[in-house]
């Protein structure tokens, strides 16, 4: 097998560039070619997908961490891995019912607001931001947004704190979390590590969905959260919390 041109990737190399992120998101720790063989079920053997694996290392895809013998994706492979996705995992009948119960709850913006950021974050582990709906001409600074989930930068131990001190930094400004928000478009938008505008987000990805309407204003929600994250469940859960709170609001 040649190398990986620019653009271009074998189906082989897109199937165990795609096992190293899953086992990479559900381990915390670099993947060998062994676990690949013994879980993805691939039909190939390790000394192949060790050759594969050095090709995808070679063009960027994937990177050897300190002296392992385990891979870990780069920004590069995370953006792959994310524009190859086939299909969003849907969410399940139960988290769908989840959902619409627990925002049909709420009783006025403030606690819809609330309900919706702890509920996302609940739903993708990860931190969870929402813009209040504002009429299109009021000045986008001053809009209010909602924090939660926080705690869920810090849970493990594996974690580099470095990495995560300019992502906490980041929730602390909220003209930063704005900004991310007002870039979010109709369909959900996937931003990683150096793909972030601002410098305190380049260890981190992000995933952004706007919401509403000019009837009764817009805004936009999306999680914030660590490069090794599980994505197609994150775009999932934006994508759905974004239109039940645009029907929500539609209906009330």
């Amino acid at each position: 097998m040649g190398k990986v041109e620019s653009g271009v990737m074998e189906s082989r190399q897109l199937d165990i560039l795609r096992a190293i992120v899953e086992e990479y998101v559900a381990t915390e720790e670099p993947v060998g070619s062994k676990a690949i063989s013994q879980r993805h079920g691939l039909g190939i053997s390790p000394a192949t997908i060790r050759n594969e694996m050095a090709l995808l290392e070679d063009a960027g895809f994937i990177t050897q961490p300190h002296t392992s013998a385990g891979r870990i994706p780069t920004d590069r492979g995370y953006r792959l891995f994310v524009d190859k996705l086939a299909t969003v995992k849907p969410l399940s009948n139960p988290e769908r019912r989840a959902i619409e119960t627990f925002l049909d709850g709420a009783d006025n913006l403030d606690d819809l607001m609330m309900r919706t950021v702890r509920l996302l974050s609940q739903l993708t582990r990860q931190v969870a931001v929402i813009q209040y709906p504002t009429e299109t001409a009021q000045p986008v600074e001053k809009s209010k947004i909602a924090v939660a989930g926080t705690a869920q930068l810090v849970r493990t131990s594996h974690e580099n704190l470095t990495e995560i001190e300019p992502i906490l930094e980041a929730l602390e400004e909220q003209v930063v979390l704005l900004k991310l928000l007002n870039e979010a478009g109709d369909s959900v938008k996937v931003r990683i590590g150096d793909e972030q505008n601002d410098l305190h987000l380049k260890s981190a990805s992000t995933i952004s969905m706007s919401y509403g309407s000019s009837e009764y204003g817009s805004g936009a929600v999306g999680v914030i959260g660590k490069k090794r994250m599980d994505y197609s469940n994150s775009m999932s859960a934006v994508s759905a919390v974004a239109r039940y709170v645009s029907r929500f609001l539609g209906e009330k």
